[in-house]
């Protein structure tokens, strides 16, 4: 125990650091998946438009914002604005923005997947009842994508827990951020110190994430038939 340094964590509040630093990580990709929802949402609806010039821009937008790798995201947002707009962003700001945008493209692209894929038969029902295409939408097609798109959710859910990682690099102290804090003011007397914190990381970020990714494959199974 004493040569991993599993009693640093109970040295002062460095255990509370830690879990401080982690529910930094939960509270950022909360608040991202919360914007990301609606926003995902509407990009898939729009689409399945008719209007082709819509279709394009929001293809260029998720195709845009998913080929773009989050770290270059976050380094020309947190940096970029500031230096060339003048606009000054928190690293918890930039972050949010960043992955906001990350999740409204992915989940967009799952909306639109899901929209296409429904039976023609529903739309043509519904029209029948006189149903008008905002009625269609809200009643029929958004409530039939809901089991298929809430595994994928899910999914997403997960991925962005985990790529919050990168918001050291702007400067957010979260979990990471705060292990290397707590290592560094024992390197000396703990050398192995690292391998213990980075242990307990993945044990927390694993605890975290498990539950999500098997109640995904739960669903999934449950809803397939």
């Amino acid at each position: 125990m004493e040569a991993l340094g599993l009693e640093v964590l109970l040295r002062g509040n460095n255990m509370e650091r830690l879990l401080l630093g982690l529910w930094t990580t939960i509270e950022i990709a909360g608040i991202s998946l919360f914007l990301s929802i609606p926003i995902g949402i509407f990009i898939g609806i729009m689409m399945t438009s008719q209007y082709r010039f819509i279709q394009k821009l929001m293809k260029i937008y998720i195709e845009f914002i998913r080929m773009m790798p989050q770290i270059v995201m976050l380094i020309v947002v947190f940096f970029g604005f500031s230096k060339h707009l003048g606009i000054q962003l928190s690293g918890e700001t930039a972050s949010i923005l960043v992955f906001s945008a990350w999740g409204s493209a992915e989940l967009g692209d799952l909306v639109r997947g899901a929209l296409v894929s429904l039976p023609k038969h529903h739309h043509e029902t519904a029209i029948s009842l006189g149903m008008n295409k905002m009625q269609i939408l809200i009643y029929i097609s958004l409530p039939l994508i809901v089991r298929q798109i809430i595994p994928q959710l899910m999914n997403l859910i997960t991925r962005m827990i985990k790529t919050t990682s990168l918001i050291i690099l702007v400067g957010v102290v979260e979990v990471s951020k705060t292990a290397q804090q707590i290592i560094e003011a024992n390197r000396y007397e703990y050398p192995n110190l690292a391998l213990t914190l980075y242990s307990i990381i993945f044990l927390l970020y694993f605890l975290i994430c498990f539950p999500i990714s098997f109640g995904s494959k739960k669903l999934e199974e449950r809803w397939k038939y």
